[in-house]
């Protein structure tokens, strides 16, 4: 072995040497952390904070009769086991933490100096938590939609939109994350920054009824949608969306509807704007009503960025665990409106932290698809269909 080599190997010593002294632990329980019971955050204000109802609601972003109704739906899953070397974090304290961190938006370190607890731990409580607020609540507060489901909601755009026929708004939005490892530019979008598509439908009440996750941001267009479960499904027939009826007796059978903006391709289930400046009357007073009922999808993703928010910037986990963070929020959405209701905060809420998709110049959807797009369009202008006021907007 030349003299270079048992250099080389000398340093490569000293080095391991030098990674096992840096490891090396001062503490079996840093003094910091072991005052979790006498100073953690968990321990010192969350009882307070139940004392006042408006002080624990801005804290947890939910009141305390639907923070214990989480917390009954989710002990048994995040029960852990005392050790002889620790005690575990209980299930309240793992949900504390978790509403905390996507409420406010800290960082695991933050969480880590405020709860007493080592980083990894936080970011496996975390973690542990989003994955069974999905899994458990999932079918109860994102269920698949029955035929009288579809029906409810359309009568809801009818009635709150005047949008008749409409089983939802679409729209998707890239949520900001930081560059996975070895996923190279697949995730930088078109505004240059890493992301990943969180792709939804709403209904008339802001509450979301689909979600898919997780698609590359450099995939900005319908084709995001296109790929997504519920398009397929869609196609095929199989979502138990009522078959088309006409909007008066006398009309036509139209379809029941999606309604997006110009990301998406025009379909028969999905309608977009018309495109262009030199518009007639008919088709400047579709998009206006067509605007009208798509604002909904686009409330919903200002008041989920509002009240979680943790969309307020690069989400720094894998792949997955960002998924994960994702769709709870979107499981608690739904949940806090349903058993909270409405804050007058919630509906100014914008959502300038996540970034639309740009529009797609696949905008011709065939001649049924138009077809379906014109007869709408009539009827927004006949006695039956028009509004009062819509001549004053366009």
């Amino acid at each position: 072995m030349n003299k270079k080599a048992v250099f080389l190997l000398y340093l490569l010593y000293l080095r391991k040497k030098k990674c096992r002294e840096k490891r090396r632990r001062r503490y079996w329980v840093h003094p910091i952390l072991s005052q979790k019971y006498v100073e953690g955050a968990f321990y010192t204000m969350f009882e307070k904070l139940r004392e006042h109802d408006e002080k624990f609601f801005n804290y947890f972003r939910m009141s305390t009769a639907t923070f214990d109704y989480l917390l009954e739906k989710l002990s048994c899953s995040l029960q852990r086991q005392d050790t002889q070397m620790r005690l575990c974090v209980p299930p309240k304290e793992m949900l504390a933490i978790t509403l905390r961190y996507l409420a406010s938006g800290n960082t695991f370190t933050d969480m880590h100096y405020a709860y007493r607890l080592g980083v990894s731990t936080i970011s496996k409580i975390i973690k542990d938590v989003c994955h069974s607020i999905w899994n458990i609540l999932k079918d109860e507060y994102l269920p698949t939609p029955t035929v009288e489901n579809w029906k409810d909601i359309a009568d809801g755009f009818t009635r709150n939109a005047q949008f008749p026929h409409c089983i939802g708004a679409v729209d998707g939005k890239h949520v900001r994350i930081m560059k996975f490892p070895g996923s190279g530019s697949m995730n930088l979008n078109y505004k240059h920054f890493f992301s990943i598509v969180l792709m939804a439908i709403a209904d008339s009440n802001y509450r979301f009824i689909y979600v898919d996750i997780g698609a590359f941001g450099k995939d900005c267009d319908s084709s995001v949608f296109k790929e997504t479960v519920f398009w397929k499904l869609l196609q095929q027939n199989a979502l138990n969306i009522p078959h088309p009826s006409p909007l008066i007796s006398t009309g036509d059978n139209l379809p029941f509807v999606l309604v997006g903006d110009e990301a998406f391709a025009l379909s028969q289930n999905l309608l977009r704007p018309y495109g262009g400046h030199s518009l007639n009357i008919n088709k400047r007073i579709f998009n206006y009503r067509l605007c009208r009922a798509r604002r909904y999808i686009e409330c919903s993703f200002g008041i989920l960025v509002n009240k979680w928010r943790i969309f307020h910037r690069a989400i720094n986990v894998g792949k997955e665990y960002a998924k994960d963070i994702v769709k709870a929020c979107i499981i608690l959405h739904n949940l806090v409106r349903e058993k909270d209701g409405t804050r007058v905060e919630d509906m100014y809420a914008p959502d300038r932290e996540l970034q639309n998709l740009p529009p797609t110049t696949a905008c011709r959807g065939g001649r049924a698809a138009n077809d379906v797009r014109d007869k709408f369009a009539e009827f927004f202008v006949s006695p039956e269909g028009s509004l009062p006021w819509q001549m004053s907007k366009i």
